[in-house]
């Protein structure tokens, strides 16, 4: 953990934040509270998948390992995305539904096959959730009428929007697919959150915090899960590498005084968890609180390992 406070030096100035990181804080967030999704078992490139009453087998990078394949889920799925070998791949389906909806805790998902193996779904993001949720209700716990802005950018099919609205915050949610903005508000009615306090934008995530800058909006919560390359609605080409480190500094100004927290989400090889609390410690330097970043990972049922599913980077207010 990176913990932050800005130090003045003799003239007033500001001096470097001071970075006090322990052994036991590195370690693997889990995303072990799903009762309608589960990793039953993970082998040979590939994972095996409970989701609610059905069974998929996706491919996973991280499954290097070749272990045997005792699990009759392997032999009973209901869908089984293929890699082709020339790029991409595609579905094969035993039965499984065109659509169907799992919950976590109070919220409800339609999920479908679609793209490269995709759901519309990362269940491992619900320990994020869990964390930014608890944080927002023990604010609003303290002051009930206190309003708390949430911006999700990148913000896909909605979890995080109806993870923090559901806490009790109102969110703006931005993404660049007009598609996966009309997902997330049917998740967010099969929720009951269909007259929760959410504004749906479908823009380029830059270009729109360039406006929120202009127009002096202030969020206390930032959310953010860039994608590794992409397009906006009109073309505009994102590459995280170029641009993330920007868009970082600039969403670091859209943050209230009273801000309580920032997430940083990314499954992006090269990004690990030390770069992540290094870019949120070096932006966020000005205030007080503490950064810490660690893999985000699911159970495997049948092996009792952690499968790893990317990193993420928090940072939260001390005084929260």
């Amino acid at each position: 953990m990176l913990h932050m406070s800005a130090r003045n030096g003799a003239g007033g100035e500001e001096q470097a934040f001071v970075v006090l990181q322990k052994k036991e804080d590195q370690r693997m967030w889990i995303a072990d509270g799903w009762n309608d999704y589960e990793v039953l078992d993970a082998s040979g490139g590939e994972k095996l998948e409970r989701w609610g009453a059905y069974r998929l087998v996706r491919p996973d990078p991280q499954v290097i390992w070749n272990t045997p394949r005792k699990h009759p889920g392997w032999k009973q799925r209901d869908g089984h995305y293929h890699r082709s070998s020339k790029g991409g791949g595609y579905w094969e389906f035993f039965g499984l539904p065109k659509q169907w909806t799992i919950r976590y805790r109070d919220l409800t998902f339609h999920l479908q096959p679609f793209q490269f193996k995709h759901t519309g779904l990362f269940p491992e993001q619900a320990v994020n959730w869990d964390w930014f949720s608890s944080i927002i209700r023990s604010a609003k716990q303290k002051e009930p009428e206190r309003e708390i802005r949430i911006l999700n950018l990148f913000a896909y099919t909605g979890g995080a929007t109806c993870a923090a609205t559901g806490a009790g915050a109102s969110v703006v949610h931005v993404d660049a697919s007009k598609g996966m903005v009309t997902w997330a508000r049917e998740n967010a009615k099969a929720s009951g959150l269909e007259q929760a306090p959410i504004r749906w934008i479908v823009d380029d995530c830059v270009k729109f915090v360039e406006r929120e800058l202009r127009r002096g909006s202030r969020y206390q919560g930032i959310i953010m899960d860039p994608p590794s390359y992409g397009r906006g609605p009109k073309g505009e080409l994102w590459k995280i590498e170029e641009m993330l480190d920007p868009l970082l500094r600039s969403c670091a100004r859209l943050l209230a005084d009273d801000a309580l927290f920032f997430l940083l989400n990314s499954y992006t090889t090269g990004l690990q968890p030390a770069v992540l609390s290094y870019m949120l410690g070096t932006e966020l330097r000005g205030r007080d609180g503490a950064v810490e970043a660690a893999e985000v990972g699911l159970p495997v049922s049948a092996s009792g390992l952690i499968l790893p599913c990317g990193a993420a980077g928090r940072w939260s207010a001390w005084n929260e």
